[in-house]
C-alpha cells in the first residue's frame, strides 16, 4: 500500500536527512494504528505517538525523528493546557488538560474502568488513565475505580487527593481492599510481585463496587490505551458468559499447571467437555452482575485453597482465573492486548510488537517502561509509553 506523504506536512521544519529517514522508513513500518478523527477546542490538530517497529535501530529512528508527525486526534475536547503539580504527598506530576465529550456523544452512559492503585505502580496507572482519556471519544462518561490496599502507604485517602489533583475533571473513586480477604490464600510464585494482595483485587470486584456497577472494564497499570475504549466496552457478552478477553489458542495451555495437577483426574476434569485456552487477566470485560449470582469470587477461592495443599500451579493470580473460566471466553481482538512487552517473569527482556493494528499495549513481564526508562536502557517499545508518562522530571528529560 502507498503512503501519502503529505502526513509529513507539518509547522515543524525538517532536514533533508530527516525527510529521507521518514519517507524510506514509513512504506517499510506501515503497521501503524490511528485513532477515529477528532478535534480539540482549539481546532489545532494533536499528534500521534503511537508507531508499531519491527527492527531495533531504524524503529528507534523513526520513534525519534518521525513520531511528532502523526495527527493521533482524540474525539473529546482538551479546554485548558498541561500544567506541572508539585508537592501533593511528595509526588509530582503534571495536571491533565480538562477532557470534555465531542459532539457525537449522546447522554452520558458511563463506562466503567477498574485498576489497582499503589506507589510503586501509581506512575503506570496514570499514564494509563492518560492514554484513556487521550484516546476516547467521550471522556466524561469514563468512572474510575480504584483499588487501593488498606495497609499500605500511601493511604487510600492520600492517594485519592494525588489522583485529584493530576486528573481534577475526571470521574474516580478510590476504594479501600482489605488484603486480609486473601492474604492467607496467596502462595509464593516465581517472581515476588506476583504474590502482592492487589494483584488478587480483581477477584473482589463483585463485592468492592457498588452493586449499581453492573459491567467493568478490568485493566493492569502497566498498560497503554491507543484507541476509543468504547470499543472495547462494546463487547458483547452473551448468555452466561462473565468475562471477555483475548484469548490466545495457539499457546501451550498445559505448561501453566503443574504434572501434579494434570495426572490427577479430579483436579484436571475441571477442563472436560471444554476447549480452555490462555488468556491474559490484565484486561479483561467483566458482567459483574452474573458474578456476584454465580458466586465467581467462592469458585477462584476454592482453587487458590486446592494451591495451598497441591501446589498445582506457579504463576499468582492467573491459573485460579484459568481454571474458573477456560473455555468460556468471550473471544476479544488480539489488538486489545499485545502482552508481555516486559518481558517474562524472571528476565525484562526487549520484545517486539505482534503484526498488526494494536488498540491497547501491555507491559507484563518483569520489566516495566517506566523503569527502564529511568534506569537510561529503555526497551524500543518503551518509546511508545513514554508520551503518557505524566510525572515531572521525566517531561524534564524530554524537554
Amino acid at each position: 500500500m502507498d503512503i501519502n506523504y503529505n502526513l509529513l506536512s507539518t509547522s515543524r521544519t525538517f532536514s533533508n536527512f530527516e525527510l529521507l529517514i521518514s519517507k524510506s522508513t514509513l512504506q517499510l513500518f506501515y503497521n501503524l494504528h490511528f485513532t477515529p478523527p477528532a478535534r480539540r477546542i482549539s481546532g489545532r490538530k494533536t499528534f500521534y505517538d503511537m508507531l508499531r517497529h519491527q527492527a531495533g535501530v531504524i524503529f528507534f529512528l523513526l520513534i525519534v525523528i518521525i513520531s511528532p508527525l502523526f495527527p493521533a486526534h482524540t474525539n473529546a475536547i482538551r479546554t485548558v493546557p498541561e500544567i506541572e503539580v508539585h508537592g501533593t504527598d511528595n509526588v509530582n506530576y503534571i495536571e491533565t488538560p480538562e477532557y470534555r465529550n465531542g459532539d457525537q456523544c449522546s447522554g452520558r452512559v458511563p463506562i466503567h474502568v477498574a485498576m489497582t492503585l499503589d506507589f510503586n505502580y501509581l506512575r503506570g496507572s496514570v499514564a494509563a488513565v492518560h492514554s484513556i482519556l487521550k484516546h476516547t471519544s467521550c471522556p466524561e462518561n469514563l468512572r474510575f475505580h480504584f483499588i487501593a490496599s488498606g495497609s499500605k502507604s500511601p493511604r487510600p485517602e492520600h492517594l485519592t487527593r494525588i489522583i485529584k489533583t493530576i486528573f481534577p475533571s475526571s470521574g474516580f473513586t478510590v476504594y479501600t481492599f482489605d488484603d486480609t480477604l486473601v492474604k492467607n490464600l496467596i502462595s509464593y510464585s516465581v517472581r515476588d510481585a506476583l504474590e502482592d494482595s492487589l494483584n488478587y483485587a480483581r477477584t473482589y470486584l463483585g463485592d468492592i463496587l457498588d452493586p449499581s456497577v453492573t459491567r467493568v472494564i478490568y485493566l493492569d497499570s502497566d498498560i497503554i490505551v491507543v484507541d476509543d475504549i468504547q470499543k472495547l466496552w462494546s463487547v458483547k457478552l452473551t448468555g452466561s458468559t462473565v468475562v471477555g478477553a483475548p484469548v490466545y489458542c495457539h499457546t501451550n495451555f498445559t505448561k501453566y499447571f503443574t504434572d501434579r495437577f494434570w495426572y490427577d483426574p479430579d483436579l484436571s476434569g475441571v477442563f472436560v467437555g471444554k476447549k480452555p485456552c490462555y488468556f491474559n487477566t490484565g484486561v479483561m470485560v467483566m458482567d459483574l452482575v452474573t458474578w456476584r449470582r454465580e458466586g465467581y469470587r467462592g469458585r477462584i477461592e476454592k482453587w487458590m485453597e486446592v494451591q495451598k495443599g497441591e501446589r498445582i500451579y506457579e504463576l499468582g493470580s492467573l491459573p485460579p482465573f484459568l481454571l474458573v473460566f477456560g473455555g468460556d471466553v468471550v473471544a476479544v481482538n488480539h489488538r486489545w492486548n499485545q502482552h508481555g512487552l516486559g518481558g517474562n517473569n524472571r528476565v525484562h527482556s526487549c520484545r517486539s510488537l505482534h503484526l498488526g493494528p494494536i488498540s491497547l499495549l501491555h507491559w507484563s513481564g518483569k520489566g516495566k517502561p517506566w523503569a527502564r526508562l529511568d534506569a537510561g536502557v529503555p526497551c524500543p517499545v518503551d518509546e511508545l509509553w513514554a508520551p503518557y508518562d505524566l510525572y515531572r522530571h521525566s517531561r524534564q528529560q524530554l524537554r
